[in-house]
């Protein structure tokens, strides 16, 4: 029996693995970067080991290190999580060559369909040779691993060279593998997909279906367990598909078949070897720890004969530090808190305190609903997310219970274009108003007073106050009076430092108030406190392109220089943040007229990349 257990990942899925071997009784170990030396995947450990460096390429990627470490720490499995090296035959080799259980299905397995081309092979469907207008539009997709990540839809062929370039280099990054290959792609299809659990004893669970359609970037936001909407002919055609290609490749363990589905036809697109990022929905609905039952696999246990009977219906949602509204740009920065109302899952690598980096993927937190029927687990996740409080770096909450309660979502008639067709409404920001009245409010009290505090031209006049609030400036202005503090439009009933009653038309509401200097949270409101007057010397010169997030320079167009000509729209350079890739383009056409940024350079949020001079 495995006694010592390492975790060859990071984040969440790491917590999430340590979680299930301390209720097992098994000792962890993880492994760290040196920007993870902190995380909470290394604190929950009863070990740790460090991977010098922070890219992926250096630390989580180095396979030769990882095995090293299991052996130095006394481990005798090694667990990949997802991403990273799960889905790599290679390293599944090394974990089993040196003697250690690997908690996954055989390294022959993870060739057959890791590599999506030969899964595709396999399940009789070729991958598209030399493309053409006829083609179009097809997808770009990373023969390995998966999280959308060296993916691109290509509408014109003359964007073919450009986004299979941009394809490798993701892939080679996040993966460390390059190969790409292109599809057909099918517009606003729905993303169904299967679990699947086999032992080495012949036995294959298929766990029910799953709809992942909302996605942005090709990566999933929401999951539901089980699809709604499918046809019970459709559902068992799905099971049978999904099972015949775990068969097809002798396959042990956890692992998905997903397939794109319109019109009640099933398009196998691909088998993900490794656990799920979504697999909590499925244990939701079926009452089971797909960890667990991954260890009992791998320790040679037999399942039983049949899979346990599925119980009512789960719906996750993925936090990402990104703001939806400025094309998912991803977010950095420190995670002042992060809690959700009791009833609901929270699976997260991030606690008060910790740092948001630039090295790895933005997704905070899982937040997964169970209920009876689907509109109560629909509520239920949405409610839970509207009052989480989550103090820290810009989020897609809003954006998430926004998608909750869409009535294209919860009548099931959404697919993957959901995003597309509808991010302008679900991004329109609505604030509370009255959030600046009760953080200016709050300030009035208590030793923690912000370094802005209020300001007023004269005793008798209102004090002047301004916050930052959704991406606008509000000016807020009250009044010291002999019964105490007022404001036009509502009745003060009380004031403290960390909280504020108002009576806005006959009715008492309550604002909870938290400062983490000058940034403040009322209820689940974020502001920012401005000084009196703006810095005059905060200007870029017209057509300046700063960059958005902060990040690493991967590449410069080739050939591109001061002086050039260039086009609105042109790709200019690409930048990498969080192991995705974000494409820089010329606002107008005109002329360079300043190029700062050069390959590897590491920038911040607004730094000056370049300057295109319009015609």
């Amino acid at each position: 029996m495995i006694g010592t257990l390492l975790v060859a990942n990071r984040g969440e899925i790491a917590c999430r693995i340590a979680r299930t071997c301390r209720e097992l009784g098994i000792r962890t170990v993880t492994v760290h970067s040196d920007a993870d030396e902190n995380a909470l995947h290394a604190r929950v450990a009863d070990a740790t080991v460090r991977l010098p460096g922070a890219a992926p390429a250096d630390t989580y990627l180095r396979g030769d290190l990882i095995v090293k470490a299991a052996l130095d720490a006394g481990a005798d499995a090694v667990h990949p999580g997802y991403g990273f090296l799960s889905e790599n035959p290679g390293f599944a080799r090394a974990v089993l060559d040196a003697g250690l259980t690997w908690i996954g299905p055989p390294p022959e397995a993870i060739e057959a369909m890791a590599s999506k081309t030969r899964a595709k092979k396999l399940m009789g469907v070729e991958p598209l040779g030399d493309v053409t207008e006829a083609d179009l539009p097809v997808l770009v997709k990373a023969a390995a691993g998966g999280g959308g990540r060296g993916m691109r839809i290509v509408r014109r062929l003359e964007d073919l060279d450009a986004e299979l370039t941009a394809a490798r280099a993701e892939a080679l990054s996040a993966f460390g593998d390059g190969e790409v290959f292109v599809e057909p792609y099918l517009e606003n299809g729905r993303h169904i997909e299967v679990q699947i659990l086999a032992d080495t004893h012949g036995t294959v669970w298929p766990l029910g279906t799953r709809d992942c359609s909302l996605q942005r970037r090709h990566q999933k936001v929401v999951e539901e367990a089980p699809a709604p909407g499918l046809t019970p002919e459709l559902t068992d055609s799905l099971h049978t598909m999904a099972v015949r290609a775990a068969r097809a490749v002798d396959y042990a363990g956890a692992g998905t078949v997903e397939f794109l589905v319109s019109a009640d036809t099933a398009h196998f697109l691909e088998m993900n070897t490794r656990l799920q990022v979504e697999h909590p929905v499925t244990e939701a609905v079926f009452g089971i720890d797909l960890v667990a039952l991954q260890i009992r696999v791998a320790e040679g246990h037999a399942l039983d004969d049949d899979p346990p009977r599925a119980h009512g219906h789960a719906i996750e949602a993925r936090l990402y530090a990104e703001d939806p509204a400025r094309a998912w740009a991803p977010q950095t920065g420190t995670v002042h808190r992060l809690t959700v109302p009791d009833g609901v899952r929270l699976d997260t690598g991030y606690t008060g305190g910790d740092p948001i980096g630039v090295h790895y993927d933005p997704m905070l937190a899982k937040v997964v609903a169970h209920a009876p029927t689907r509109a109560e687990a629909l509520r239920k996740l949405a409610g839970a997310l509207e009052r989480a409080e989550i103090h820290g770096p810009t989020t897609n909450r809003d954006l998430l219970v926004r998608s909750l309660r869409h009535e294209e979502f919860t009548t099931a008639r959404m697919d993957t274009g959901f995003y597309d067709r509808h991010l302008d409404d679900l991004t329109t920001a609505t604030p509370d108003p009255y959030a600046p009245l009760a953080a200016a409010l709050a300030d009035t009290h208590g030793p923690s007073r912000s370094r802005f505090g209020g300001w007023r031209n004269l005793p008798s006049q209102p004090h002047l106050k301004r916050y930052a609030m959704a991406g606008e400036e509000h000016e807020v202005h009250y009044r010291h009076t002999r019964e105490g503090l007022a404001a036009d439009g509502v009745r003060v009933v009380r004031v403290t430092s960390d909280l504020v009653v108002l009576e806005v038309d006959g009715v008492q509401r309550r604002f909870e108030v938290t400062r983490y200097g000058d940034e403040v949270y009322v209820n689940t409101t974020a502001l920012r406190a401005l000084p009196r007057f703006p810095d005059p010397t905060a200007h870029h010169a017209p057509g300046s392109l700063l960059a958005p997030m902060p990040g690493t320079v991967v590449r410069v167009a080739e050939g591109l220089t001061e002086g050039a000509e260039v086009q609105a729209g042109q790709p200019l350079l690409w930048l990498e943040a969080m192991k995705m890739e974000h494409k820089i383009t010329a606002p107008a056409t005109g002329m360079l007229t300043a190029l700062h940024a050069k390959p590897g350079q590491q920038v911040e949020p607004g730094a000056l990349l370049a300057v295109v001079h319009g015609l």
